[in-house]
């Protein structure tokens, strides 16, 4: 594989771009070696859908639109961000039982630490900020097969 991949999309701020971005990842890692059907494709999956949720919630419409950036380096580390125009950085907030919603960097955070990854939040140039991670890239080998028992 290459020494560095990179890949990005710009979505709109729409819900409905959660999902786009969620299908747009874990298909490029598809193309770059990690299977769609596997535990680290399935934490992918729901960090990006936190990332891009809070990248639609939490910006009160001060951002049109939101960039999903994923970077592969030397087969090491895999990086996914997501950045938003709106200058507010997450804060963590009280998870009261009864809430809804405001446990998505709780999650990000916790699913980061458990793959051994970072999290980072870093301003822009622009005024808004990116909000990513940074997992050690771990490709499964291809399940072997099994043989089924053995006739007499």
């Amino acid at each position: 594989m290459a020494d560095h991949l990179e890949a990005s999309v710009t979505l709109p701020s729409d819900p409905a771009s959660v999902s786009a971005a969620r299908s747009y990842v874990v298909g490029t890692l598809a193309e770059w070696g990690l299977p769609s059907d596997t535990d680290a494709a399935d934490t992918v999956r729901l960090i990006v859908s936190e990332l891009a949720t809070n990248a639609v919630q939490h910006t009160f419409g001060q951002s049109p639109t939101f960039t999903v950036d994923i970077a592969l380096d030397r087969d090491e580390h895999l990086r996914i961000g997501v950045t938003d125009s709106h200058p507010r950085f997450p804060k963590r907030l009280p998870a009261a039982v009864q809430q809804d919603n405001g446990r998505g960097m709780v999650i990000i955070r916790w699913l980061t630490a458990e793959c051994g990854g970072k999290l980072r939040v870093r301003p822009t140039r622009e005024g808004g900020k990116t909000v990513s991670i940074e997992l050690p890239w771990a490709v499964p080998a291809q399940p072997v097969p099994v043989a089924g028992p053995q006739q007499p």
